[in-house]
């Protein structure tokens, strides 16, 4: 007996075609594709949808585990109703990962971290520094939301400091912006020495400030290792005018007070983590071993990423921005399409022996 068999009278189930988990961008975009083509699906998502067109097709059901029926040949996904508070059970040909690589706030083991009394969060949790008004606060992490958060801090009256733990490109929106129209014309190479110069023209050399640039271009990072140049909303200038402190990385952490590699030790209320997320998948998925790593994260090298075995499909973990979940969705959709078209009865065209009319069979044999 199969495992869905065993368990159908148990819990309440819904077939479909493909069951989507994550309501994101890439989940949006592969439920889009497949609804293009007229292949039934569902979205499944932890949060609330708040995309109008979207809240009849995307249910509010954080996935428990999902795992894979041989005998079936389908996948059988645990969900929990949030508004019922009861288990669910979806069966599904297909199965697609869209939660992508940014599922959860991801905090490093930090040595002495234990130790500290003070409030303690990830910047996925940060909303304003109103209440931070004259505390003093380290934002660990100098990418995008280690930038607006020190900004936003310093701008409430919090005394800001900020770790620069790795190099990064501190650009302005206007200059990604022209960086994106010169490479419609010139080589990657030559858009980046243009874009670190206009950088350097705006914003003067920041390295004497605590922050220093990569040795490979914004572009060339980008298009390489996925990771996205730094928007400045306006915190280097508070850095360059000292209302904003820069320390390098964390060694060590006594209580409020914190160590930094330069020797340097301060005291803190706050500590905000601005490190970046981690994929969940391998806590759920049961399976999928051909398709993710240890880590949550495919192992097939772009640009085919996106597809595993059994009808297991991810979709938005390519680093590759909109245009790499636009590339997942159509693939995924294109290869769900061919598959169920592949298991539809072919229609046997009749031969011309076939063709002929009934009376042809009903003539008189001829004289020998």
């Amino acid at each position: 007996m199969s495992l869905l068999s065993q368990f159908s009278n148990i819990y309440p189930m819904e077939e479909v075609e493909v069951v989507i988990v994550g309501a994101g961008p890439a989940g949006l975009a592969t439920s889009a594709c497949l609804n293009h083509l007229s292949i039934p699906n569902i979205v499944l998502e932890r949060g609330d949808v708040y995309a109008s067109l979207w809240k009849k097709r995307a249910y509010d059901r954080p996935v428990e585990s999902a795992c894979f029926d041989k005998e079936s040949g389908k996948w059988w996904i645990d969900v929990k109703n949030v508004e019922q508070n009861v288990d669910e059970t979806y069966v599904a040909k297909f199965l697609v990962v869209a939660t992508g690589e940014n599922s959860e706030g991801f905090i490093p083991e930090v040595p002495g971290l234990d130790s500290f009394p003070g409030e303690l969060l990830h910047s996925s949790k940060y909303e304003n520094g109103n209440k931070y008004k004259g505390k003093d606060v380290l934002v660990v992490g100098c990418g995008n939301s280690g930038l607006e958060i020190s900004y936003d801090l310093n701008t409430w009256g919090a005394k800001t400091s900020l770790v620069a733990r790795s190099p990064a490109h501190i650009l302005t929106k206007e200059i990604v912006f022209l960086g994106m129209r010169l490479l419609n014309f010139l080589p990657c190479k030559v858009v980046d020495a243009t874009v670190v110069l206009l950088s350097r023209l705006k914003h003067g050399d920041i390295s004497y400030h605590g922050i220093h640039k990569p040795a490979k271009g914004p572009f060339y990072l980008k298009a390489t290792t996925g990771r996205s140049p730094t928007i400045d909303v306006g915190a280097v200038e508070k850095i360059k005018a000292k209302q904003i402190q820069v320390f390098p990385s964390i060694t060590d952490i006594k209580g409020r007070k914190v160590e930094f590699a330069n020797g340097k030790v301060s005291q803190f209320d706050v500590l905000i983590f601005a490190t970046g997320y981690k994929s969940i998948v391998r806590r759920w998925l049961k399976g999928g071993e051909d398709l993710f790593d240890n880590n949550g994260m495919p192992k097939p090298s772009f640009p085919d990423r996106w597809k595993g075995k059994n009808g297991l499909y991810c979709a938005g973990f390519a680093r590759k921005g909109l245009l790499g979940i636009s590339n997942d969705a159509r693939n995924i959709a294109r290869d769900i399409n061919l598959a169920l078209k592949m298991e539809e009865p072919r229609k046997v065209e009749p031969s011309d022996e076939n063709r002929r009319p009934f009376t042809y069979y009903c003539r008189r044999p001829s004289k020998i």
